[in-house]
C-alpha cells in the first residue's frame, strides 16, 4: 500500500497536488507579493541611494522574520522568542515612520499579523486593533486627506487578516494531510489485526482437530483399521475446510453458523471420547451475530483442547429478552491449565473474543473454579455495531 504522504496523488484520471505544498506555496507568495509592494510605495517618497538601501534593508529583515513567524514551528516558540520577533517587527514598523510617514504605514499589516498568530487570543485581537488605530491616528496627524487615511488603515487591517487567515489556513491543510496519513496507516494496522484474528480463529482450531483426530487414527490403526479409514477421511475434510476458510479471511469476509458449529464441534469431541451435551435453542439470528457467537464457541473449544484433560463439556445457546447467551463448560481443568486471558490487542486468545464481542454491544465473562471452566458470551439479538465493529464483526 502506497503512503498518502509518498508522492502525487491521483483522483480519478487527474494527478492532485499535494496540499501542504500548495498552500504554503500560496502563502509565500501572497506575503512576498505585500513585501514588493511595500519596496514600491517606499521607493516614491525615498530619495538618494543610501536612504533606499536601508528601507530596503529594512524591509528585507522584517518580511524575514514574517517568513519564520508564518512557518509551522513558530506556534511552538517560547514566550521570550514570540515576544522577541514582535519587538523586532515592532521597531521596523514605528521607528521608520518618525522619517518616512505613514508612506511607510504598510508595514503595520505584518506586525498585525504576528500579533494575531503569535499572541492569545485575549490579547491578540485588542493588540490587532491597537495597530490598526495607530496607523489612523498617525495618518490624520500627519495631515493625510481623509480618503488616503482610510486606505492605508484598511491597507494595514486587510494585510493582517491575509496573512494571519493564510497561515492558519496552512496549519490545518497540514493537519488535515498528517490525520488522512495517519487514518491510512490506521487502516492497514486495522487489516492486519483482523487478518491475524481470522487466521488464528480458523487454524488454530481445524489444525488442532487435525492432531486430534491423526491422534485417534495413530491408535487406531492396528486394533480398526476401518476406523481409522473414517477418520482420515475426516481430517480431509477438516483440511478442505481449513483451506476454504483461509481463502474467505483473504477476500476480507466470511460467515459462519452458531448451529453448524456446534454441530462440528461435538462431532471432533466425541471423536476424542469427551462426552458432549449440546442444547442450541436461539433460531435465527442475526448475521454478525451468529458469526461472532460462532467464533466464540470455535475459540473456546480450541482452549479446552490445548489446555484441559477434558472429559465432559456442555454447550448452551439461549435467548433471554433481547440477548443471546452462549455457555460453555468444561472439566478437567487445573491450574497450570488455565487459559491465558490475553488483551484484544494480541490478535488471538479470550482476549481476542472480548473485543469482537465488544464490537457488537457484547461481552465476555470466564470463571475457573473446582477444575471446571465456564465461558458465558453475551450478544444483543440486534448488534449495536459500530462501522468499524461491523467491517471486523463481519470479517469474523
Amino acid at each position: 500500500m502506497r503512503s498518502p504522504a509518498a508522492g502525487a496523488r491521483r483522483t480519478g484520471d487527474r494527478p492532485e497536488i499535494l496540499a501542504p505544498q500548495l498552500a504554503q506555496g500560496i502563502s509565500i507568495t501572497v506575503i512576498s507579493a505585500f513585501g514588493i509592494i511595500t519596496l514600491l510605495n517606499v521607493q516614491n517618497v525615498v530619495s538618494g541611494g543610501v536612504g533606499l538601501a536601508v528601507c530596503v534593508g529594512a524591509v528585507l529583515t522584517l518580511y524575514a522574520v514574517q517568513f519564520m513567524v508564518t512557518s509551522s514551528s513558530a506556534r511552538r516558540w517560547s514566550r521570550r522568542r514570540r515576544a522577541l520577533a514582535l519587538c523586532v517587527q515592532a521597531l521596523l514598523t514605528f521607528v521608520p515612520m518618525v522619517w518616512l510617514g505613514v508612506a511607510w504605514g504598510s508595514m503595520a499589516g505584518p506586525l498585525g499579523g504576528s500579533i494575531l498568530l503569535l499572541l492569545p487570543a485575549r490579547l491578540a485581537w485588542p493588540c490587532y486593533g491597537a495597530v490598526t488605530g495607530t496607523v489612523l491616528v498617525w495618518s490624520v496627524l500627519d495631515g493625510v486627506h481623509t480618503p488616503e487615511a482610510g486606505y492605508f488603515t484598511i491597507s494595514t487591517a486587510l494585510t493582517g487578516l491575509v496573512i494571519y487567515g493564510l497561515t492558519r489556513l496552512t496549519d490545518l491543510v497540514r493537519e488535515v494531510h498528517a490525520a488522512r496519513a495517519e487514518m491510512a496507516r490506521m487502516a492497514v494496522t486495522q487489516e492486519r489485526l483482523r487478518f491475524a484474528r481470522d487466521l488464528h480463529d480458523l487454524l488454530g482450531y481445524s489444525l488442532s482437530t487435525i492432531t486430534l483426530k491423526s491422534e485417534l487414527i495413530h491408535r487406531l490403526i492396528p486394533a480398526n483399521p476401518d476406523r481409522a479409514r473414517e477418520e482420515v477421511a475426516g481430517v480431509l475434510g477438516v483440511s478442505r475446510q481449513a483451506l476454504a476458510d483461509v481463502r474467505l479471511v483473504a477476500s476480507g469476509y466470511r460467515e459462519m453458523s452458531l448451529e453448524t458449529e456446534a454441530e462440528a464441534v461435538t462431532e471432533v469431541m466425541t471423536a476424542a471420547d469427551v462426552r458432549v451435551e449440546t442444547d442450541i435453542d436461539c433460531g435465527r439470528l442475526h448475521p454478525l451475530v451468529d458469526t461472532v457467537l460462532a467464533t466464540a464457541l470455535r475459540e473456546g473449544i480450541t482452549n479446552i483442547l490445548r489446555h484441559s484433560k477434558v472429559q465432559s463439556c456442555e454447550i448452551t445457546a439461549v435467548v433471554e429478552g433481547e440477548r443471546v447467551r452462549l455457555t460453555l463448560v468444561n472439566d478437567g481443568v487445573t491450574r497450570q491449565d488455565r487459559p491465558r486471558v490475553a488483551d484484544g490487542c494480541s490478535g488471538s486468545g479470550l482476549g481476542n473474543l472480548r473485543t469482537r464481542l465488544a464490537e457488537i454491544g457484547g461481552t465476555l465473562t470466564t470463571v475457573t473454579k473446582d477444575g471446571r471452566f465456564r465461558l458465558v458470551a453475551e450478544a444483543p439479538v440486534r448488534p449495536a455495531v459500530t462501522e468499524a465493529g461491523a467491517r471486523n464483526a463481519s470479517a469474523a
